[in-house]
């Protein structure tokens, strides 16, 4: 039993923390303007399909993450492939052109690596200074960043853009790799709290796998309470930040998370959902009308969802699954059948590589999603397009629609504003 003076310490302090929720000013006015930005995928993690000849040029197909283009080449040799990369994926002009084009953020993916490498983990460091070039181009021209932590120890959902492909996410079940997460976040934090005008959210985790069952979802639970504690109260004390955390929704439904954060001693949280039509048979088999009436649809959940900011963090105007090794490295595609157990919906010519051999009426198909998506989304507090460039995927490229024309140099320009009737 708590003491009569224990229980009014704590009564205090509660109401003290109440209070304080209530000051946040967040470098961004969220809520009231809409966000409209551009993921910088692919850059300080590697992701396969984004740039495939970062892979293919090791030699080894046994490389198909960041965890095996380091376990499987010579230190040396990775580290100057990368450090290539890292000098020449994003410079600063491409926030000059993301500037140009109207957009007000980008979200960064990162991985835990970045800070900490544990022992017999072959990830190589070396992104942290790209990070802050990142932010400080970004304030030089305008922009918001947003810092994902997109790889946790153990993969929080076992993708290859997790850092580490798995069978199964070993992050949820050794309390190590969370403690080890959280120590991650806590740097993060207190690095960039001064510089929340710009580096205005931080997003904790990526994609943690809920659907993998209530283990992960008690872990992920907790760890969003925890990552408040660090992202909002950052300074060791009752000092509190204008930081948002920015946590995603575990590929759960968004009313799952009805009322999750919103008693008075939070302030300054959002969710993260995203959005995709083509990682199920069902979805690549659906008509091009079907496609775009699936994405006025999702209209209905995100208004339904009135608990915290609500932003799409991730969606594409592509609809197929074509994209060379955008199912992991080696693996085929549902939409032409090569993918195992997969069916043929039809030919991959013509729906992802170059937009200079796209046909008009694709890029129309284009043009199309991408509006009934950004109307969709806006409908919510906005959205952020995965991803800025792809080295052969220009139907996942915001770089490539605005060279190609199916994305408006503004993006508040629109052909299309009915779509959604």
């Amino acid at each position: 039993m708590l003491s009569i003076s224990r229980l009014l310490t704590t009564c205090t302090l509660a109401l003290a923390a109440s209070r304080a929720a209530l000051a946040i000013s967040p470098g961004f006015p969220y809520g009231s303007e809409k966000v409209r930005g551009v993921n910088l995928g692919g850059w300080l993690v590697l992701c396969p399909w984004i740039t495939p000849s970062l892979f293919e040029e090791t030699g080894n197909t046994a490389i198909v993450d960041e965890w095996t283009f380091g376990q499987y080449q010579d230190y040396g040799t990775a580290l100057a492939a990368l450090q290539n990369h890292w000098d020449t994926w994003i410079t600063e002009q491409d926030f000059i052109d993301i500037a140009a084009a109207g957009l007000n953020h980008v979200r960064l993916p990162i991985g835990y690596w970045a800070w900490e490498v544990g022992s017999g983990e072959p990830f190589i460091q070396g992104q942290l200074p790209y990070l802050r070039k990142a932010v400080s181009w970004a304030q030089s021209h305008g922009l918001k960043v947003i810092i994902d932590l997109h790889g946790a120890p153990g993969s929080q959902n076992g993708f290859d853009n997790s850092g580490q492909l798995k069978s199964f996410p070993g992050w949820h079940s050794n309390q190590t790799n969370i403690a080890r997460t959280n120590a991650v976040m806590k740097r993060i934090a207190s690095e960039f709290a001064s510089q929340y005008t710009v580096a205005s959210i931080i997003a904790p985790l990526n994609e943690p796998a809920g659907f993998d069952g209530a283990d992960v979802l008690s872990a992920v639970k907790q760890y969003w309470l925890d990552s408040y504690g660090n992202i909002r109260y950052p300074f060791d004390s009752n000092a509190q930040s204008n930081t948002v955390e920015l946590i995603h929704d575990a590929f759960q439904d968004l009313s799952y998370w009805n009322g999750w954060q919103s008693s008075p001693q939070y302030s300054g949280v959002a969710m993260d959902t995203h959005i995709y039509q083509m990682f199920s048979d069902a979805e690549v088999s659906q008509t091009e009308d079907e496609h775009i009436s699936t994405a006025c649809d999702e209209a209905s959940d995100l208004t339904s969802y009135t608990t915290l900011w609500t932003i799409v963090g991730e969606w594409t105007p592509a609809m197929t699954d074509c994209a060379k090794y955008l199912n992991g490295r080696g693996v085929g595609a549902r939409y032409d059948g090569t993918y195992s157990g997969s069916s043929y919906h039809g030919s991959c010519d013509g729906q992802t590589g170059s937009g200079s051999s796209f046909s008009s009426s694709y890029k129309t198909f284009l043009r199309k999603t991408w509006e009934a998506q950004v109307i969709t989304y806006e409908k919510a507090d906005g959205w952020i397009m995965w991803t800025w460039k792809a080295e052969s995927a220009d139907d996942w490229s915001y770089q490539a629609g605005l060279q190609y024309g199916w994305i408006p140099q503004d993006p508040t320009d629109l052909k299309y504003s009915g779509i959604c009737g």
